[in-house]
């Protein structure tokens, strides 16, 4: 019998099967982005409450679907399958309220009718989602939720890494689109998280790309030059070649292929170039771009992107440690978890802020909602732990929405990454919001990396990649004129209208769309004929 273990991430899933006799890792299974359109957990949120709770659980049930057939087994086969993710993705997989999650003030929730729902531990036969075809002898096992805005994501964070048992004020960050992170002072937690943004994950980024075989995931100086470092099919790093990141000229090449370049490939090269002096003012760069590779550039405008990711994980740390009433000096550990967590350069994350600088001790671990899954899969026993720790866990929830200190924090960060701001104002500024002075980077610091990449162990039969999800959604449009405004309009090619038995019918690869945060379709239309609130799931 198998088991399978799901990490329902925000910027793509993650799945692995497990010989439960041996405890073996057979193969695992990712996509190369979310299902759902946008680039960030509120896009996702937004999208469900908009088109329907209905439409995103399906969309997130057939994803899922295609990457089981990966896996090569025999799903009757299947008897466990634990499931770990954020609030909104775990509620979305069980089709369960989601409007909690998004609306926080209390009169909001009134005058709607809502509710805080508890997000309590679950097991519960898999054909409640899968119908009696898939998964036809499986219990699926949901982790609990700490709150419900603190969920089983923020809870394998802390328990897979030694978070918990510090008597030091300690750091835990998830780094990926929506930063979970958590401070622990004595007995009292502080959870948060920080809307990085997708550029974190290689997102929104022109050559970007998540954490997969071909993508630059470090760069090192070579005298004037770079050596570019890309994952290989086991995930681990090896030379590519080395270039002139000005010219493009490459001196080595080893022949591996490169294909574009993760989150943390873009933190390497933006720490480079700001060390090496490529970037006087940032965001800068000599000729608007760096050459790492054939087809492969980081612009002006990716920087930007970075430095807002940067700056928001940033301003998120500053504000744990001054809500927190402690100082910068006093923060013993910092632990990074998550694949931006186990592939980035410490040192290259400390000297742009992504890590805090001011930490004593930094711990890299790698993906711990799928570590948890996998405890939950081998041993179904583990979730009793997992529930007892979950309500011993009192954690104050720090809404950085809401935060003053958080606004003043980034709004500093925004002017320094994307206007060049000096660190001498960005301390002006700061004394003129009463905030203490930024925080001094120590020199020596103790750096511990417990992983070599993001997932340990891929299996004895590899990892397979489902690139291309290929979930359509469709909607109706009477009132459309076929002047192609919308197609055209549309930034990432995943829109095309078709006359079908008559009716011309908008499509939209939902992978490709960037959702909330672009809805340009919409406003170019001179019909008004797009409704996005009527789209529904469609095979290509």
């Amino acid at each position: 019998m198998y088991g399978i273990a799901l990490d329902l991430g925000t910027s793509g899933f993650r799945a692995q099967l497990i010989d439960l006799e041996t405890k073996e890792t057979l193969k695992t299974v990712i996509t190369m982005g979310h299902p759902l359109p946008g680039g960030n957990v509120m896009d996702h949120l937004d999208f469900a409450i908009t088109t329907g709770e209905d439409v995103a659980h399906a969309v997130i049930l057939e994803t899922i679907r295609r990457m089981f057939l990966l896996l090569d087994v025999d799903l009757s086969m299947v008897e466990r399958l634990a499931v770990c993710g954020n609030p909104i993705q775990l509620s979305l997989f069980q089709n369960i309220e989601i409007r909690d999650l998004a609306y926080a003030g209390e009169n909001k929730q009134k005058m709607l009718g809502v509710q805080n729902i508890k997000r309590d531990a679950r097991v519960f036969p898999a054909s409640e989602l899968f119908g009696e075809k898939d998964l036809p002898n499986c219990e699926v096992i949901v982790p609990p939720a700490i709150k419900h805005e603190i969920g089983a994501d923020a809870l394998a964070m802390m328990l897979e890494t030694d978070f918990l048992t510090q008597p030091e004020p300690s750091l835990v960050t998830d780094y990926g689109t929506n930063a979970e992170m958590a401070l622990k002072i004595g007995d009292k937690i502080i959870t948060a998280s920080a809307a990085a943004g997708p550029a974190i994950e290689g997102q929104g980024i022109s050559s970007g790309m998540l954490a997969s075989p071909g993508a630059i995931c470090d760069v090192k100086p070579e005298g004037q030059y770079w050596r570019i470092m890309v994952l290989d099919r086991e995930m681990e790093k090896q030379d590519a070649y080395l270039i002139d990141p000005v010219t493009g000229e490459i001196k080595e090449s080893y022949g591996c292929e490169v294909v574009g370049i993760t989150g943390t490939g873009v933190i390497s090269a933006f720490a480079l170039a700001l060390k090496s002096g490529l970037i006087e003012k940032s965001p800068k760069l000599p000729n608007g771009k760096l050459i790492l590779g054939p087809g492969i550039e980081i612009t002006e405008k990716d920087m930007e992107e970075a430095g807002k990711a940067i700056g928001a994980i940033r301003a998120a740390h500053m504000t744990m440690i001054v809500e927190s009433g402690i100082k910068y000096e006093d923060l013993e550990y910092a632990y990074m978890s998550g694949a931006s967590g186990a592939y980035v350069d410490a040192e290259d994350a400390r000297s742009l802020g992504v890590a805090p600088g001011y930490a004593k001790k930094i711990v890299q671990f790698g993906n711990t909602s799928l570590a948890l899954a996998r405890e939950l899969v081998m041993e179904k026993s583990r979730l009793d732990d997992v529930i007892e720790i979950a309500k011993k866990i009192t954690a104050d929830h720090l809404m950085m929405a809401t935060s003053d200190i958080f606004n003043n924090f980034y709004l500093c960060e925004l002017s320094y990454w994307t206007q060049g701001m000096p660190l001498e104002m960005y301390d002006q500024m700061l004394e003129l919001y009463g905030l203490p002075s930024f925080p001094k980077t120590l020199e020596q610091v103790s750096i511990e990396k417990r992983v070599r990449k993001d997932i340990e162990d891929i299996g004895s039969n590899g990892l397979a990649i489902l690139k291309e999800i290929g979930i359509i959604l469709e909607v109706p449009v009477e009132k459309c004129v076929y002047c192609k405004k919308c197609v055209k309009e549309c930034p990432e090619s995943a829109l095309e209208i078709v006359e079908r038995d008559g009716q011309r019918i908008a499509k939209y690869d939902s992978q490709k769309c960037l959702g909330t945060s672009c809805r340009r379709c919409v406003g170019i239309c001179p019909e008004s004929a797009i409704d996005i609130t009527k789209l529904k799931i469609t095979e290509k």
